[in-house]
C-alpha cells in the first residue's frame, strides 16, 4: 500500500487535534485552535508560552491593525500568550460568530512573526483542512506530522484518473463521469464529459462544490441554478466538460461557509463575512482544474463564467481561454445582495 500524500496526512492530523510541523527555514509546529483540546495543548506547551497565529484579516476584525506587527491584513499575525489566553479564549477569538456575545478579551499583543513564509503555510494548511485560520505555535513535539512549506506554497499538483463510466442524464447527450485524485491533498474531483466536441475548444464550466445550493436547493446563492443551467448550455452547444471541484464555500470549506452564512444573517455581506472569518474573499485555486483538463487532452476552452478571477486563475495554471461565455442567473429575494456584493467587490461580470 502506498503512503498517503504528505499534505493529506498533515490535514488529517490538524483536523483531529494533533501537532503538525511545517518544515522551512525556521520550522514551526502548530496545533489548530479549533481542534486541539486542553490536554494536548498542555502536553505540547507545558510552560504555557505558545503564541497564537492568526490571519491578518482576522487581526483586522479584532482591531489590531493599529499595531505594527498586525498592520497588513494579507500577512499572518502572531499574538503573545497571556495568562488569560486558554483554549476557550483562543476559540472565542478565532470564531467571529462569538464576537457579539463574548466579553472583551485582552490585551492582545502582536509580536514579530519569525518566518512569515512558514506562518503563511501554516494558515494555508488550516484553510485546506476546513478549519478556522488560527493555530497555537508550540515547540518541537515528538511524533508531529511533518510537511514542507514548499508543498503548501509552490508545489504544482498532478492528477490521476481513478475511474470513468457512462452516466445517463435526463435530457442530456451521452455523458461520461470521471473521477480524478490529486497528488497533493488526495482530494477527488469529478469531470462530466458531455456529448462530442471534436477537436475544437469545448465549452467548459468549473463548478465549485456547494452542498447547500446543489443538493438542498438553497436560495442564498445561485450555485444550484448555475449547475443546472451549465449542463443545459453544454448540451445545447453539442458537448463540453463540467468539472465539479472540491472547493466548498469559495475554498474555505463547508463549516466555515456556514459560519459565513451566520454572519450574513447578522448583516455582513458575503465578502465581509469571509474576511471577518480570517480568509480572503476567494481562496480557490485552479491548478487541479487545469491538470484535469490536460489529462482529458484539452488545452484550450470556452469558459462558462462571470468571474474574471476564474479566467485568470485557469489561464495562469496553463489552460488557454479562447472565449469567456457569460453565465447569468436571475436573482431572488434571498440572494440579490449576495450577487450585488460579488459584482461590486469581487468584480463579477453580469
Amino acid at each position: 500500500m502506498t503512503e498517503p500524500p504528505q499534505l493529506a496526512a498533515a490535514i488529517a492530523a490538524l483536523k483531529t487535534g494533533r501537532p503538525v510541523r511545517i518544515e522551512g527555514k525556521r520550522p514551526l509546529t502548530v496545533l489548530a485552535v479549533e481542534t486541539a483540546d486542553e490536554e494536548v495543548l498542555k502536553a505540547s506547551d507545558p510552560k504555557m508560552r505558545a503564541p497564537l497565529l492568526i490571519s491578518g484579516w482576522r487581526a483586522a476584525a479584532l482591531s489590531l491593525t493599529n499595531r505594527r506587527d498586525a498592520a497588513d491584513p494579507a500577512e499572518p499575525v502572531m499574538v503573545q500568550r497571556s495568562g488569560w489566553l486558554d483554549v476557550g479564549a483562543a476559540r472565542a477569538l478565532a470564531d467571529p460568530g462569538r464576537d457579539g456575545e463574548r466579553p472583551p478579551l485582552g490585551p492582545l499583543v502582536p509580536i514579530p512573526v519569525p518566518d512569515p513564509q512558514t506562518a503563511r503555510a501554516a494558515l494555508k494548511l488550516a484553510r485546506l483542512s476546513g478549519l478556522l485560520p488560527a493555530s497555537w505555535v508550540v515547540g518541537p513535539v515528538a511524533g508531529a506530522v511533518a510537511i514542507s512549506e514548499t508543498i503548501l506554497a509552490t508545489a504544482e499538483p498532478s492528477v490521476s484518473l481513478i475511474a470513468r463510466a457512462r452516466l445517463p442524464l435526463e435530457d442530456m447527450p451521452e455523458t461520461q463521469i470521471a473521477a480524478f485524485r490529486s497528488s497533493d491533498d488526495g482530494q477527488e474531483h469529478v469531470a462530466l464529459i458531455i456529448g462530442a466536441f471534436g477537436g475544437s475548444p469545448p465549452l467548459v464550466r468549473l463548478h465549485s462544490e456547494c452542498l447547500t445550493g446543489d443538493v438542498f436547493g438553497s436560495l442564498k446563492c445561485d450555485c444550484g441554478t448555475q449547475l443546472k443551467e451549465a449542463l443545459r448550455l453544454i448540451a445545447a452547444a453539442g458537448g463540453g466538460v463540467l468539472l465539479y471541484l472540491r472547493q466548498e464555500g469559495r475554498g474555505i470549506g463547508l463549516a466555515n461557509k456556514l459560519r459565513a452564512y451566520a454572519l450574513q444573517d447578522r448583516g455582513f455581506d458575503t465578502v465581509e463575512s469571509n474576511l471577518r472569518l480570517g480568509f480572503a474573499d476567494d481562496e480557490r485555486e485552479y491548478l487541479h482544474a487545469s491538470a484535469i483538463l490536460r489529462a482529458l487532452g484539452i488545452a484550450g476552452v470556452r469558459l462558462l463564467t462571470n468571474n474574471p478571477a476564474k479566467v485568470e486563475g485557469l489561464r495562469s495554471a496553463g489552460t488557454q481561454i479562447v472565449e469567456r461565455v457569460a453565465h447569468r442567473m436571475p436573482a431572488n429575494p434571498h440572494n440579490a445582495d449576495y450577487l450585488a456584493a460579488k459584482r461590486a467587490k469581487s468584480g463579477h461580470l453580469f
